[in-house]
């Protein structure tokens, strides 16, 4: 394991786009993040503490998340890739997100905390359902991300490998 590392590193190399495939990622998870959000009445609670519609906190949900998506992507890199482990990633990385966010701005700043009860447990299990869907979602959606550097370089007509050994007008020197 440690060759592998040193051969190729943990960075991200430059034909791979972790930042967009972690926003595109975070906007699959915000679906039924969302969802669960609305359930639990944690969208209603909020809009109720601002004195705004309900559309107000899912846009500001979805917009912060969208930058927590791009955070995953540049934070994992190469290792977001994992369809096994990304599960793991993503949980893990939504309870952290949860931690730094939304509990210091909702329930430590705020004279009487915002959200109480059933919103304050939808929000933890939102944010733990939104890294959930982000860590599986990640690698489907960053291979169509990624550009094909064969196909790039090469035009389609070329041939390449064996059969290019064999065809009498690609030889060379003669």
């Amino acid at each position: 394991m440690l060759e592998i590392l040193r051969a190729h590193g943990l960075d991200a190399g430059p034909t791979q786009r972790p930042l967009l495939a972690g926003m595109a990622a975070s906007i699959v998870a915000d679906i039924p993040a969302l969802g669960l959000l609305q359930a639990f009445g944690s969208l209603g609670a909020l809009a109720q503490a601002t004195h705004a519609s309900v559309f107000l906190p899912a846009l500001a949900y979805i917009g912060l998340m969208l930058l927590g998506g791009v955070l995953y992507g540049w934070l994992f890199q190469r290792a977001a890739n994992d369809p096994r482990g990304g599960w793991l990633f993503g949980m893990a990385f939504g309870f952290v997100l949860w931690m730094l966010g939304p509990i210091p701005l909702l329930q430590w700043l705020p004279a009487q905390p915002l959200l109480t009860g059933y919103p304050a447990v939808g929000l933890l299990l939102g944010e733990l359902l939104w890294g959930l869907v982000l860590g599986v979602a990640f690698p489907y959606v960053h291979r169509p991300l990624r550009p094909n550097l064969s196909a790039q370089l090469a035009p389609p007509t070329a041939r390449t490998g064996p059969q290019a050994a064999c065809d009498p007008h690609l030889a060379r020197g003669r």
